[in-house]
């Protein structure tokens, strides 16, 4: 499986946000599911976390209907729970309560065996002044590199 690693990246989510802390969470996902994530269709659009009875839950995750499946097919944008240790899941709850903090879904990979992993991260929203900082770096740091080579 290491050769055939997937990785897919939610790239809005550090645009949008600013991280301050990250974690690696699995997931409980039917069958159809993990063969979905391994053709590397999932979509993050709109996706984020919440808390429910002390359980942390990612909704608005698309994951496409696996072609095979049959009957035991799945729905694409069903919420789906993660799995983190208690003392995680502590922290990050109380953090959620102070104002403006939010848990987004940061990137998705399968790791060496065979499970599917969700990064997250705790982030607070950015200002449109912040975002603009963000492109104005960006755009410097690949004049920088241009020039360079």
């Amino acid at each position: 499986m290491a050769n055939n690693e997937v990785y897919i990246k939610n790239r809005p989510a550090t645009f949008e946000y600013a991280i301050e802390d990250k974690l690696t969470a699995g997931m409980v996902l039917t069958g159809s599911e993990i063969k979905s994530i391994r053709m590397s269709k999932v979509s993050f659009n709109d996706a984020y976390c919440f808390f429910y009875k002390d359980e942390l839950w990612i909704k608005s995750l698309y994951i496409a209907p696996y072609v095979n499946a049959g009957y035991a097919g799945h729905d694409p944008v069903r919420e789906r729970k993660l799995l983190l240790t208690k003392r995680e899941l502590r922290k990050w709850q109380q953090k959620i309560k102070e104002k403006g903090y939010t848990i987004v879904p940061l990137a998705m990979q399968v790791n060496e065996k065979g499970y599917a992993k969700l990064e997250i991260g705790l982030g607070k929203g950015k200002k449109l002044h912040d975002k603009r900082e963000s492109i104005k770096t960006r755009d410097t740091e690949r004049e920088i590199k241009r020039y360079l080579k």
